[in-house]
């Protein structure tokens, strides 16, 4: 093993994925499984029933104290207020120039307590952002040792993990949670996810990671679930149109530019990146986030540059091929009179201009 090999962070699943011949990747400085049996495989795996995930990599942060939501609200773009127990929500931390420091969840535990899963590579840099905000009567705990992070996804999902849980699964709303148990062992169990499709989450200590893992499989056995790795996951969130940090949104970015408008919430009162934002919006958006689908043989990945009638215009935040659309599909910022539906940009392959067309967003939406 190379030092560099050994430097990466590692799950608590880590030598599970190895012993299953999962191809590992570093990710954000984790070595973590790209794929199993194949990205295709896994990919339709979920859409049509069930697909297991570790994203044990995730940060968790917990926020405590009779001002906590005063420092969520402070620190996040979303209104922390309007929650309830149980209830979670997408939001941002931002920079006070407005770009992203993260998007991240919220969960509302009470009302002195609130659970924030963040991304994997941003996890330290998010907990000494919000920490050195906080001038609230309120703690904050830098808690991802605490939790390994299974993702169970697809129209299957509820089904398989009811098996082996008494909490009751089909009263948990969309983006609601509930503490209970999976296999005896006390879990956060939030009906979320980064695919498109239904299913859960479950926060549980990683002791009981590997244990569950192969419960959860066992499980869902009878219906084909299959053990499902990075990139699935990529192509999932790609085809429902969700935004991933380093490439949709960055520390560049904002939200009005991301088409993420709806997760900021000015009439809160004041939170960090606010005035910026104000500021930007008043002058007017000077390029926005849009979708597209080649007509062109060819794939746009990401960082290609995009030509409107020959001028360079923009450039490929995400792409690839859409296994369920059968298309080749993508996400890219342009100026934001170009975004059209319908309207024609050139994406350069390999030095060539292959015409693309705009399309609305999300590529695909699962059947409620």
């Amino acid at each position: 093993m190379s030092e560099a090999a050994a430097a990466l962070k590692k799950t608590p699943l880590h030598e599970v994925h190895k012993a299953a011949g999962a191809k590992m990747v570093d990710f954000g400085g984790w070595d973590m499984p790209v794929q199993y049996s194949g990205i295709l495989d896994e990919h339709h795996a979920v859409r049509r029933a069930v697909g297991l995930f570790d994203v044990s990599h995730m940060g968790e942060i917990v926020i405590r104290g009779p001002e906590a939501l005063r420092l969520v609200n402070q620190v996040t773009t979303n209104d922390a207020a309007k929650l309830v127990p149980g209830q979670a929500h997408y939001s941002a931390l931002l920079y006070e120039h407005g770009g992203f420091v993260d998007d991240i969840l919220v969960h509302q535990v009470s009302d002195t307590e609130y659970f924030l899963c963040v991304n994997a590579s941003n996890q330290d840099k998010d907990f000494a952002h919000i920490a050195a905000q906080n001038r609230f009567d309120a703690d904050c705990e830098n808690a991802g040792p605490r939790y390994a992070q299974l993702a169970i996804q697809g129209p299957r999902a509820i089904g398989v993990l009811q098996k082996l849980t008494q909490t009751p699964l089909a009263p948990i709303r969309y983006y609601h949670f509930t503490d209970g148990e999976v296999s005896g062992a006390p879990a956060r169990i939030a009906r979320t996810g980064y695919t498109g499709e239904d299913g859960f989450e479950i926060y549980v200590a990683p002791s009981e990671a590997v244990r569950l893992w192969g419960e959860i499989l066992a499980a869902g056995a009878d219906v084909g679930i299959k053990p499902c790795g990075l990139g699935a996951r990529n192509t999932l969130r790609l085809e429902a149109g969700m935004a991933l940090y380093g490439h949709e949104i960055d520390a560049t970015t904002t939200a009005w530019e991301a088409n993420l408008g709806w997760i900021v919430k000015l009439g809160k009162g004041d939170f960090t990146g606010r005035a910026a934002l104000e500021k930007q919006q008043a002058a007017g958006i000077k390029r926005r986030l849009a979708a597209f689908e080649m007509t062109g043989r060819g794939i746009a990945r990401d960082g290609y540059e995009i030509e409107i009638g020959g001028v360079p215009a923009g450039w490929v935040t995400s792409g690839g091929p859409s296994p369920t659309l059968n298309k080749n599909i993508g996400m890219c910022y342009l100026p934001a009179e170009a975004c059209r539906e319908g309207a024609t940009i050139e994406i350069k392959i390999r030095n060539q201009s292959v015409p693309a067309v705009l399309v609305a967003s999300p590529f695909y939406r699962r059947k409620k």
